[in-house]
């Protein structure tokens, strides 16, 4: 519960929960902690979770495993105090993971930190040469600070490696049936419905106040280009889909494989407050329940 509560956005009912049971006297076990450290992570809580990882190690005697460790580190990243990380990483007794040093590569790339990010990524790459996560992000660190030659440069060597890049895809099950969006996607037989719906919805949220976010899209190109593109991203997709398929005031239940983007999230918090639903969202590492406007995740993910 506890976990899930961590993945829902509910941080501070996790808490209570965790409290609860220390009020009882019941001992908290590895796979808790990993769960509460959770919580502190997705509200922003760096305080309370350092506490708890001190009374993990201090008063319940239990040793860190490599998910407490990068539970730390993705506590700290997404706080934006990178160096805490780094430092973190460097003091750990054991060998740094992938999960830290990828943790802290996500956060360099929300943070535009390149030098840190450079460092993550070559460790990263040190124990999993052929990843194409760690050189995407680098790849797209760079390009969020408008450096395009070295983005095209790992790029470049991405495909001179033979190493793909992972694809985005979203989901959403009508009726039995499982309908699955790429970026930009044109192979669904109702795509013409679909793309007038998203355009439909476009115009209406930019006169709400949306504004598009095309640093989201981490490419040299035109504005204009950059706002088509993000028109498009999966998940819109999917959404619009689910729009045009399913009857008024109904959930929608969309999956996808990678984190959500800035824009998406964003503009998400508008489709749901136009179209009067709740959206739900579960991205690779939590669900957002989008809801009047407003996510559960408080725009902390």
């Amino acid at each position: 519960m506890i976990i899930a509560f961590a993945q829902h956005g509910l941080g501070e009912e996790a808490i209570q929960l965790f409290e609860k049971m220390l009020a009882l006297g019941i001992k908290p076990d590895h796979i808790t902690y990993v769960g509460v450290l959770s919580a502190c992570i997705h509200v922003g809580l760096v305080e309370k979770g350092k506490n708890y990882y001190n009374l993990m190690k201090n008063v319940h005697k239990i040793e860190p495993t490599p998910s407490h460790y990068s539970c730390m580190v993705d506590l700290f990243g997404r706080a934006g105090l990178l160096q805490e990380a780094y430092d973190f990483i460097e003091n750990m007794p054991i060998e740094p993971d992938v999960e830290a040093w990828g943790s802290l590569l996500s956060s360099c790339r929300v943070y535009k930190n390149i030098e840190l990010g450079k460092i993550a990524a070559e460790r990263f790459l040190l124990i999993e040469p052929n990843n194409s996560g760690a050189y995407s992000a680098l790849s797209n660190l760079y390009s969020a600070c408008g450096k395009w030659d070295d983005a095209a440069k790992i790029r470049k060597s991405m495909r001179d490696g033979g190493i793909k890049k992972k694809q985005g895809i979203s989901w959403v099950q009508i009726q039995n049936k499982i309908h699955f969006f790429g970026v930009e996607d044109a192979l669904h037989p109702q795509k013409d419905a679909i793309y007038n719906m998203m355009a439909k919805i476009w115009e209406e949220i930019k006169k709400r106040g949306f504004v598009p976010d095309t640093e989201s899209v981490l490419h040299d190109l035109e504005d204009e280009v950059k706002e088509q593109i993000l028109r498009h991203h999966s998940e819109k997709l999917a959404i619009a889909f689910g729009l045009i398929s399913t009857p008024e005031n109904t959930t929608l239940r969309i999956m996808k494989n990678l984190r959500v983007c800035n824009d998406c999230h964003s503009a998400i918090k508008f489709i749901s407050e136009l179209v009067g639903r709740e959206i739900i969202v579960r991205d690779a590492t939590r669900f957002h329940h989008f809801k009047d406007g407003l996510c559960s995740c408080r725009d902390y993910w």
